[in-house]
C-alpha cells in the first residue's frame, strides 16, 4: 500500500476539506528499503525531472576518509546503529552506523539507501592498518 504525501482531508476541528486536485504520481511515497551487508546490489528510481536516484540494497565496500584521503575498505560487520538496535544483528547500514572494516572502526556519514554508496569517517584504526601505512612513508 502506498503512502501519499498530500494535504490532510480534514481540518483540526474535523471539518471535511474539498479536494483541490487529483493524486499525482510524484506525491506517492515508497516503502523503506534498508541497505544490508552483502554482495553489491543497487536499484535505480526515476525522480522528478527525469533524473535517477540510485538506491543501495546491499553492499560490502565503504569509502573511508583517513587523514583527508579516501580509501576503499571491505565492511565486515555492523557494530552499532543508533537508528534501531535490531539493525545490528540484521547487518543493516544507515547514516550514523558504526561499522567494522578491514582498516578499523568507522562511522557512516552518507545515506546509503538514498545515495547508493557508503561514505564513512575513521574512528579507530586497527594496529595492522596503521603500521602498514607508516611503512609506506
Amino acid at each position: 500500500m502506498s503512502q501519499w504525501h498530500m494535504r490532510s482531508k480534514t481540518k483540526v476541528t474535523g471539518k471535511l476539506l474539498s479536494r483541490i486536485s487529483k493524486k499525482k504520481k510524484r506525491q506517492r511515497g515508497r516503502d523503506y528499503m534498508p541497505m544490508h551487508l552483502g554482495e553489491a546490489r543497487t536499484r535505480k528510481i526515476r525522480r522528478l525531472g527525469g533524473e535517477n536516484k540510485v538506491l543501495a540494497l546491499a553492499g560490502n565496500v565503504a569509502n573511508i576518509m583517513i587523514d583527508g584521503k579516501a580509501k576503499k575498505a571491505k565492511i565486515t560487520t555492523v557494530l552499532e546503529n543508533s537508528a534501531d538496535p535490531h539493525f545490528v544483528r540484521r547487518n543493516i547500514i544507515t547514516k550514523g552506523a558504526i561499522i567494522q572494516t578491514d582498516l578499523g572502526k568507522a562511522r557512516v556519514t552518507s545515506r546509503p539507501g538514498q545515495g547508493g554508496t557508503v561514505n564513512a569517517v575513521m574512528i579507530e584504526q586497527t594496529p595492522k592498518a596503521s603500521s602498514s601505512r607508516e611503512e609506506k612513508k
